[in-house]
């Protein structure tokens, strides 16, 4: 069997999520590995619902660990007992133990992402590395207008950053609206999947389509050109927080046998 962790993470002080191979730098997935050996007394392998870029936040994230050979822990209680052994900034929201055929990335239905941009004249120490600061007036409406393009079924290989090694750049958007809430403008977007900084040049496009750098009836052309040079700038990571993640019911059911595998690189 597997356990299914619900966690929160500010991601500041890390190296995104996944640990990575020859590096000793800190990972939320290193972090959390370590605070549930102690807790557990066994180390498990840990495997994620997505693999966040560094300094990028995640309200809602799974992770499974994987082999586990006993409910040493009612599940219930396992939320309480791992805060003991876990960081402040990095908290277990809730647990339940799932089958083997349950993988947090692949049954993923879909994740949803917010990214935050403090409109004003001067900085807010308070949200330092929570939202990224643009001093510069922002047309919200157009934004907002631009923003339903990317809604439906496209290849978006113009908003794909380089090193990804996917298969496929077509991706499903359900929704994607911009709105200001006091000084703060909220880009939110949710997808079956992302590519590599996926969301950072979306919303980097629509802040150059404010600028007047892209006009509103050149989204669907820069879509279809496949060209990264022609969409907007790869956002910096303070403002993108992974704020969702849905599964249909189905694979938490005793008798779920997996669903088939697809490549997706949910790095953001």
């Amino acid at each position: 069997m597997k356990i299914l962790f619900e966690i929160s993470y500010v991601g500041t002080a890390y190296h995104g999520y996944q640990i990575q191979s020859g590096r000793d730098i800190r990972t939320v997935q290193g972090t959390l590995q370590e605070s549930l050996e102690k807790l557990f007394g066994e180390r498990y392998r840990l495997s994620g619902c997505s693999r966040t870029d560094a300094g990028v936040h995640a309200r809602q994230f799974f992770c499974t660990a994987d082999d586990v050979s006993e409910r040493s822990v009612p599940e219930d209680k396992i939320p309480i007992a791992a805060a003991a052994f876990l960081p402040g900034d990095i908290s277990v929201r809730s647990a339940r133990y799932v089958g083997d055929a349950f993988h947090p990335r692949y049954d993923v239905d879909y994740k949803e992402y917010e990214y935050t941009v403090l409109n004003t004249r001067l900085s807010d120490p308070f949200l330092f590395g929570k939202a990224y600061h643009y001093p510069k007036a922002l047309d919200v409406e157009a934004m907002d207008r631009a923003a339903k393009g990317f809604v439906g079924t496209h290849d978006f290989a113009s908003f794909m950053a380089q090193g990804s090694s996917v298969t496929s750049t077509v991706r499903t958007v359900k929704y994607f609206d911009v709105r200001r809430k006091g000084d703060l403008v909220i880009m939110r977007v949710a997808a079956d999947g992302f590519l590599y900084n996926m969301v950072r040049i979306l919303c980097g496009t629509l802040i150059a389509l404010s600028e007047g750098r892209i006009k509103e009836d050149e989204i669907a052309t820069i879509i279809e050109s496949r060209d990264r040079s022609r969409a907007g700038a790869t956002l910096p990571p303070d403002g993108l927080c992974l704020t969702r993640v849905v599964y249909p019911e189905r694979v938490f059911s005793p008798d779920y046998v997996g669903c088939e595998r697809r490549c997706d690189s949910d790095l953001e």
